[in-house]
């Protein structure tokens, strides 16, 4: 049987937006959740999302980079991350309704 964490997919921001030049910002989308990595000096701060609790992917476009919010279902704090490529985020938005759909 394989592992969850196989079908996994990592995003990494660029590092010449914002706040990502030392820590890029890290989004990790999996048939169980999404998960948003960023890297601090010491050690990391990560937010996550089961996939059935997901309750919309919105994608914001400008000239280079996108931004991606995703909102829970559960009206927790969504997941937000800014300066990936817009074929990351298309793909992130696609992963996760893919993800969703045995589901329901």
């Amino acid at each position: 049987m394989a592992d969850a964490t196989s079908n996994a997919e990592s995003f990494t921001a660029s590092r010449l937006t914002r706040g990502n030049f030392f820590f890029p910002t890290r989004i990790v989308v999996s048939p169980e959740h999404v998960l948003r990595i960023k890297p601090r000096l010491f050690g990391s701060t990560q937010e996550s999302i089961a996939i059935p609790a997901v309750a919309s992917v919105q994608i914001s476009t400008g000239v280079f980079w996108s931004d991606i919010r995703i909102d829970s279902s559960g009206g927790s704090n969504p997941i937000s991350s800014h300066g990936h490529r817009k074929r990351d985020a298309q793909r992130i938005r696609d992963l996760v309704e893919r993800f969703q759909l045995p589901r329901r």
